[in-house]
């Protein structure tokens, strides 16, 4: 394998292993700040347990996102110099934003989170978890921002071979940030919205604290739907973006090989890429492509073939991963739907209450799709339209970082294990009220 694809790979690596714990942190904050609000407002010292109970998986999550995060910003030294060298101005300069001002922010008020039960007032202290939901947020708005530069470059110039920043406003509210931003807070907040009901359903299953994980579960649900609703109309927003922006990606998207007036969308289309077809189409709506990326039914798409082929993005992956971000996407949508008409009798719907258990898992799955869509789909550019992959790898041996490789995978799975052992033991205890 060569260093390009070794070098990739280690960054997916540790990137969608990081990715599993950082949008439960988003979302979790804004719920446990709800809950501690309600106990501050209310007194009610139900909502005090779950605070600490939701709080207390938080933790341990926010934690394992410190450990697997630090790598990936040695890994622009390491693993991709030629491109520190090229954007550093303008990707350092945005990663140094975000480690400044929103990380260290954040770190700091768990700590005063986490010592200050007895020497805060209930209000104040609820506050801080505010603070801290609003911390994360800007956190992760930094580096979208940042990766929503690799995917449309602007505000820059080319000086002495190199990118140079030229409007930082350009760069920092640019439609596709703001695009990606939402889309990505969303799907953090949909993770959330399920992993609570999931842990909830658990409970309730077991009679365990039923009450106050109904409203745990109930709280979830609604915040799940909002979020699962608006996904789905953002996601028409960044893909109209996306055509724009990055028409091959949407070509590969869609697997739609020759240009094509009132082009269609396939429920389901196996590319073969070697010989430019799709191997199966089934179920064509014509036109809807073309509505869906210009809002004319009788727009012209452009195909795959139009592209050069050296720039053309791997046509299965994306094609795959987007397919199956918008099939679960559409779940989330039906489940919570059914859930909320169906809320007031939530001990009662077993079925439901086991399927929501064991859905656990799927909003990670969509979100992983997500970016293997964004990552993969901006392929064979690092920076989209400006630098390739290929060109933005460091001068080592294929050797080095097939170990680096194999020693990342090793120390992420002693980790996984033991994080995910450290959330699903905590998960499972009953609060103490």
């Amino acid at each position: 394998m060569d260093l390009v694809m070794l070098s990739r790979l280690q960054f997916a690596t540790a990137t969608m292993f990081h990715f599993l714990f950082v949008p439960l942190t988003l979302g979790l904050s804004i719920f446990i700040a709800i809950m501690e609000t309600k106990y501050a407002r209310t007194g009610d010292k139900q909502y005090l347990s779950m605070t600490k109970f939701w709080g207390k998986l938080f933790l341990i999550n926010f934690a394992l996102g410190i450990v697997t995060g630090i790598t990936l910003e040695f890994q622009f030294g390491t693993n991709w110099a030629r491109y520190s060298a090229f954007v550093g101005d303008i990707f350092g300069a945005l990663l140094a934003i975000e480690a400044s001002a929103a990380f260290f922010l954040e770190s700091t008020l768990i700590g005063v989170w986490v010592f200050g039960w007895r020497k805060l007032s209930p209000k104040a202290h609820a506050l801080v978890m505010w603070l801290i939901a609003g911390a994360s947020t800007l956190s992760a708005a930094w580096i979208i921002i940042a990766n929503s530069w690799m995917q449309h470059p602007v505000g820059y110039i080319i000086r002495n071979g190199r990118a140079e920043l030229a409007d930082f406003s350009a760069v920092v509210f640019q439609k596709f940030a703001f695009l990606q931003f939402f889309h990505t807070i969303s799907a953090a907040y949909i993770i959330s919205s399920f992993f609570i009901m999931g842990v909830s359903a658990y409970h309730i299953l077991k009679k365990q604290n039923v009450e106050s994980f109904s409203k745990s579960f109930k709280t979830a649900l609604l915040f799940g739907l909002i979020c699962s609703l608006f996904i789905v109309i953002e996601g028409d927003f960044h893909g109209s973006d996306v055509s724009e922006k990055q028409p091959a990606k949407l070509a590969a998207m869609e697997s739609l090989w020759e240009t094509t007036r009132r082009a269609p969308v396939y429920l389901f289309a196996f590319p073969d890429e070697e010989n430019e077809r799709n191997m199966i189409q089934i179920g064509a709506m014509p036109g809807l492509l073309s509505f869906l990326a210009y809002k004319d039914i009788n727009a012209e798409v452009k195909g795959l073939k139009d592209f050069p082929k050296d720039e053309r993005p791997p046509v299965f992956i994306t094609s795959m991963a987007f397919k199956g971000m918008v099939g679960l996407g559409l779940y989330f949508v039906f489940i919570t739907g059914y859930g909320w008409f169906k809320r007031n009798r939530l001990a009662e719907n077993r079925l439901y209450l086991i399927i929501m258990f064991f859905s656990i898992p799927l909003p990670y799955i969509a979100t992983e799709l997500g970016w293997i869509l964004a990552e993969v789909g901006r392929q064979p550019w690092i920076v989209y339209g400006i630098m390739k992959t290929s060109d933005a790898v460091s001068p080592v041996a294929s050797s080095q970082v097939l170990l680096s490789l194999i020693a990342f995978i090793l120390v992420y799975g002693i980790l996984g294990m033991a994080g995910f052992y450290l959330i699903i033991k905590n998960a499972k205890k009953n609060p103490v009220l």
